[in-house]
């Protein structure tokens, strides 16, 4: 562990919730920024609030707020943006509460005193401020769910599905579940498959390390796991060529094999194309 990393985080906080970060846990994001020690100097956050709708809807107000608390309890600083609503020619109303420019300064007037720096967004808009940063020094780190933009994934020093992060995303129908237990929900990728065979290997990561550049689960320091996989535990829709690709994310239960002393799949589906909520 190096105690001396100088760690700052900013998160795009609504462009991951339309993105399949709905419910994101701040926790746990928290515990993933600082999984190689060090110090968390900066842990930004950029929430739109809705000032309009608060004075007519008490519920959003409420819901809102204790929000806002929630995600502060965690030692989060929240940044604000309030929804501003535009009407075009023809009396359509748009909204918007862009956190691109606040989010693009504040990382790089703060990252003076930082060494890595982890992006939560998905937005190509970014991609001038990573290289920024990293000519200054910093290491930058992106983590996104749905519609990550490839060049910006490409100029990152590392990227992570935030689908993959134990526990970063509830599995919703699984609100007790242990992930990486034998019984419980995970998510992970297709490691190998043989379509004339009828099965392959999933792998998944047991829990959040330092050491996720070992993707091999038979190093012993390894936080992977893998999973054996039959084509009959593949739900419709599950194709060779969609496991053939590691950008497809997998939800499937684990169990322990009745036949030695590794993990099976049950259930493999396609990760759900998460809607757009609001609070």
């Amino acid at each position: 562990m190096n105690n001396n990393l100088k760690i700052g985080v900013f998160v795009d906080a609504e462009n991951i919730r339309y993105n399949g970060g709905y419910q994101l846990r701040y926790d746990i994001l928290r515990r993933f920024a600082a999984r190689f020690g060090g110090n968390l100097l900066r842990m930004n956050t950029y929430i739109a609030f809705d000032q309009e709708r608060a004075k007519e809807d008490y519920e959003y107000a409420k819901r809102a707020r204790s929000y806002q608390q929630m995600v502060r309890d965690y030692g989060w600083k929240i940044i604000v943006k309030i929804v501003r609503r535009y009407t075009d020619e023809e009396g359509n109303v748009t909204t918007k509460a862009n956190a691109d420019l606040d989010l693009a300064v504040d990382a790089m007037l703060q990252s003076e005193k930082l060494d890595l720096v982890l992006l939560v967004t998905g937005d190509g808009d970014f991609l001038q401020v990573v290289t920024a940063l990293q000519d200054r020094g910093c290491r930058v780190e992106l983590l996104g769910f749905r519609n990550v933009s490839k060049e910006l994934q490409r100029q990152v020093d590392d990227y992570f599905s935030g689908y993959l992060i134990p526990d970063l995303l509830p599995i919703s129908y699984e609100p007790r579940n242990e992930w990486g237990s034998p019984g419980s929900c995970v998510r992970g990728i297709c490691s190998k498959w043989f379509p004339d065979k009828g099965y392959g290997f999933l792998r998944f990561i047991k829990r959040i390390d330092p050491n996720l550049w070992i993707t091999d689960p038979r190093d012993a320091e390894s936080p992977y796991e893998s999973v054996f996989c039959h084509a009959n535990e593949l739900a419709d829709g599950v194709t060779d060529e969609l496991l053939s690709s590691r950008e497809n994310v997998l939800e499937f239960y684990i169990e322990k094999s009745e036949k030695g002393d590794g993990m099976v799949a049950n259930n493999v589906r396609l990760v759900p194309s998460y809607g757009n909520h609001g609070l």
